[in-house]
C-alpha cells in the first residue's frame, strides 16, 4: 500500500535508475513499477529485461518479489494483446470493408424492461497495438465496473456507435422474435457511417439493408460485436436502474428485470408495473 510520500514521488525529480535500487525504499520502487505499467507501450524489451533483472539482484527479499509480479504483468499484457488483435483480425477476415459494424442484443430473456441492441465501428486498419480496445469479450464475462469502464472507452474511440431500445409493450404487440431482429436491425440502420459490412452474433439480421454475415459466439471471436455487447448490456442495465426508483418492489436494479426467485416472488405480492412484459408472465399470475 502506497503512503503519502510515494504518492508524490516524482521518478525524474529523484533521479531514479534502475541500476541503483539500494538507493530507493520499496514504496517508491513499486511506485516507479506502476509507472512503467502504465506507459507500457512506451517500454522496450531491453528495458524490460534491464528492470525485471534488477530487481532479481536486490537484496531485500520484497523488492525481488517485485520481479516477478511485473513479469507476469507484462505476460499478461502481451496475451490480452495478442487475444484482441485476433479479434480486430477476424473481423476484417469478411472483406476489405470500409465500415464494419458488430451488433448484439441484450434483454430477450427478462421478465420486464426493454430489449436494446448496441451496434459498433471500430476502427479495424489500426496502426499501433496502443489503439485496440484491451478488456473487450462476452459482457456476461465482465463485473458490471469492468463493463461501465470499457463502455466508456468503446463510445471514446469507436468510429460510430448506437443503441437502439424497443420497450415492453411492443414485445408483447410484436413477439419477442420480431422485436430481437428488428432492434438489431435499427441499431445497425442508426450508425452514422455507411455501413458495408453487419456482423451479428448467433443469427443473421432479416431484411438488413447490408450485408450480413452472423457468427456463433461472435462475442467471443469478434472485436465488434463483443464492443456493442457491452454497450448494449451497461445502457439496459443503467435502465433498468433507473425503473427501480419507480418500481421499488421488484429490485430492478439487482436483477435487471429477469426471472429471478425474488423478481417472481414480488409479482405474485404486488402484481405487475407498467414495464413488465405481460406476454412473459402467463404462467406466472
Amino acid at each position: 500500500m502506497e503512503d503519502s510520500e510515494s504518492v508524490d514521488f516524482d521518478i525524474n525529480k529523484e533521479n531514479f535508475s534502475w541500476n541503483e535500487l539500494e538507493n530507493f525504499k520499496f514504496d517508491k520502487i513499486k511506485y516507479a513499477i506502476k509507472n512503467l505499467e502504465e506507459g507500457y507501450f512506451d517500454l522496450n524489451e531491453d528495458e524490460i529485461k534491464k528492470v525485471i533483472g534488477n530487481l532479481k539482484l536486490d537484496k531485500r527479499k520484497n523488492v525481488r518479489s517485485l520481479s516477478s509480479s511485473f513479469y507476469k504483468f507484462i505476460l499478461n499484457k502481451n496475451s490480452e494483446i495478442s487475444r484482441v488483435r485476433k479479434m480486430y483480425e477476424f473481423d476484417k477476415s469478411f472483406g476489405n470493408h470500409i465500415y464494419t459494424a458488430g451488433v448484439d442484443e441484450v434483454g430477450r430473456g427478462p421478465l420486464a424492461g426493454p430489449i436494446a441492441a448496441g451496434a459498433v465501428i471500430l476502427n479495424l486498419n489500426y496502426n499501433e497495438d496502443r489503439e485496440l480496445i484491451l478488456g473487450i469479450k462476452d459482457s456476461k464475462k465482465l463485473t458490471p465496473k469492468r463493463r461501465c469502464e470499457l463502455a466508456k472507452v468503446i463510445k471514446e474511440r469507436a468510429l460510430a456507435y448506437n443503441i437502439a431500445v424497443i420497450n415492453n409493450i411492443e414485445i408483447d404487440k410484436r413477439g419477442i422474435s420480431w422485436c430481437n431482429n428488428e432492434v438489431l436491425k435499427r441499431a445497425v440502420e442508426g450508425l452514422k457511417l455507411p455501413v458495408t459490412m453487419a456482423l451479428s452474433d448467433g443469427y443473421a439480421v432479416k431484411n438488413l439493408s447490408t450485408n450480413n454475415e452472423f457468427v456463433i459466439k461472435g462475442d467471443t471471436k469478434s472485436a465488434s460485436i463483443a464492443a456493442a455487447s457491452i454497450i448494449a448490456k451497461v445502457y439496459r442495465d443503467s435502465l433498468m436502474e433507473e425503473y427501480s426508483h419507480l418500481y421499488t418492489n421488484y429490485k430492478f436494479e439487482q436483477n435487471s428485470g429477469y426471472g429471478t426467485k425474488d423478481h417472481i416472488e414480488s409479482i405474485k405480492k404486488y402484481g405487475i408495473c407498467k414495464i413488465h412484459r405481460v406476454s412473459f408472465l402467463k404462467n406466472i399470475l
